[in-house]
This record gives C-alpha cells, structure tokens and sequence, in this order.
C-alpha cells in the first residue's frame, strides 16, 4: 500500500486541477477566474475539464515581450515550485506523469528503464526547453509581434491528449477543422504512450522541458534528499530500484531525479532522508 500512496496522490491531484465536469459533457474550456493560476505540472489548458493553466503553455504566450509584468509573473512561479520542490512536481502532481505510471504497470515482457542512447537522449529536453518554449516563441512572431507556442503546437503530448483528442470527439465543428498537425501530434502521442508500456516515463526522461526546468533545482530545492555517508555502503541497492537509474549514493539530488522515494523504501541501511524526514526527526529530538 506504502508504495501506492503516490500513485493514489497523482490521482487525486488530477481530479483536483481538471475537475471542470462540464467541460467534457458540453466539449468546451473553463475559462473561469481559476484560469489565471498555472497548475504546477504538465496541465494543458485546452482540457476540458482543466480549472488551471499549463505553465509552459503560459510561458509561451508571454515571450513575446509585450506583457512584461505577466512574464515575471509566470518565470516568478515556476521559479517559486522549483525553489520549493524541484522534479518532486514531475513525481507527484505531473497529470502525463501519472498516465505514464500507469501504462508501465502493465504486465508485458521486456520492460526496461531506459532507452538505448539514455546517456544523450536525456538531453533532448533541455534542447527542446530552449528551443521550441524560448527562442523559437521570443523570435518568430506574426505582424502584430505575437509569438506562437511551438511546444504546445507541435510536441506536447499531454495537450493531445487531455485537450486536443477530447475536443475533437466532443466538438464536431473541430472534427471538420483537424488537418496535418492534428494527425502529426496524435502519432508522436502513439508512439510516446507505447515506449510507455517498456520503458519508465520516456516523455518525462527525454523530452519534457518542464521537467528539464525544474531539474536545475533539484540540488538547491527545499525539498532534498541527503545521504547519510556513516551509514550508506554504496550496495547499489538505490540504483537498482530507481527507475529513473539515478546513482542515488552519488547524485542523490540528480537533476533527473522525481523525487518517488522508490530508493529511500530500498536502501536496507535507511541511509537516505528528504529534508522534511530530517525537520521531523530534528523536532521530535526537540519534543
């Protein structure tokens, strides 16, 4: 049950931010005062059931530069979570993230943590961190200086899912209107979900810029983990049981790392503590 309690927190926090019923009965948008808030993790705007914003998608809509206060407002949250949490967000309140979790529970042979090339691949999404949610949306821009959201447009697979697919069935006037990048979007959304069933969160390990962001707090983020080196024998245990294969005895504060805990159940010294195990223990000493 222990190792559950986070699959059953991923659920209940995507009930909580996409809990517009209506949306999915009518095929429309919330477009309600709740809108104006980001949702930490991957939650596309288009859902119709979504009562927040995606923060990449937010994030691109303000690049362009003409709405200077609302960019510091959007750079101030996501710097605010990643100070608070880092890649704990992708671990426990990513809506893909649970759709991933999911799929890689189901029983097929062959299941692998990563995909050949990792040691590049994993790169890929600080590659598309810069280039399709920054650079591309601050420099090419219509006649009235609007940038468009080259993430959300043409890779997220979360909005193809949660809003593009859901849309498109519920409205027939956007079943008439779909053309290439509809169709382009929905393959790269197939093919994510399948390496999905073999190999752990492929989107969140290569491609997600999000989770790129908020893995330059991991080591810096309040919530941390630490090692405790008295009691830590570098078994290998944390690595073998970490999905995302993190040597957690040497990184314990990976940029990659989502912050399960499945390597703090594993480690058979109970050498590894997040910060707020520490505050506790610190205050029942106290007590």
């Amino acid at each position: 049950m222990r190792k559950n309690i986070r699959l059953w927190f991923q659920a209940a926090f995507f009930a909580l931010t996409n809990g517009y019923v209506t949306g999915f009965t009518q095929g429309k948008i919330y477009t309600g005062k709740a809108k104006y808030l980001c949702a930490p993790g991957l939650n596309c705007y288009s859902c119709p059931g979504a009562l927040m914003s995606c923060p990449i998608g937010s994030l691109q809509a303000v690049l362009d530069g003409r709405g200077f206060a609302l960019s510091c407002y959007v750079f101030g949250f996501l710097m605010a979570f990643g100070a608070l949490f880092g890649r704990f967000i992708c671990g426990w309140m990513c809506p893909f993230g649970l759709v991933q979790d999911l799929l890689y529970r189901i029983p097929v042979r062959h299941k692998h943590k990563n995909l050949p090339g990792h040691r590049y691949l994993k790169n890929i999404k600080y590659v598309i961190l810069a280039l399709f949610v920054i650079l591309l949306p601050s420099v090419i821009v219509n006649a009235a200086g609007v940038g468009s959201p080259w993430f959300c447009e043409w890779i997220c697979p979360s909005g193809t899912l949660l809003g593009g697919i859901p849309l498109v069935l519920l409205n027939s006037g956007l079943r008439n209107a779909v053309g290439f990048r509809f169709a382009w979007k929905t393959g790269l959304l197939t093919a994510i979900l399948l390496f999905a069933v073999f190999y752990y969160r492929p989107f969140c390990k290569y491609l997600c810029p999000l989770g790129g962001f908020y893995g330059f707090f991991n080591p810096i983020a309040a919530y941390r983990f630490h090692i405790d080196q008295d009691s830590c024998t570098k078994c290998g245990a944390c690595q073998r049981s970490c999905k995302m294969d993190i040597r957690v005895f040497e990184q314990p504060n990976s940029m990659e790392c989502i912050r399960c805990g499945d390597c703090m159940r594993a480690c058979p010294h109970h050498a590894i503590h997040s910060t707020a195990e520490r505050i506790i223990r610190q205050e029942d000493g106290k007590s």
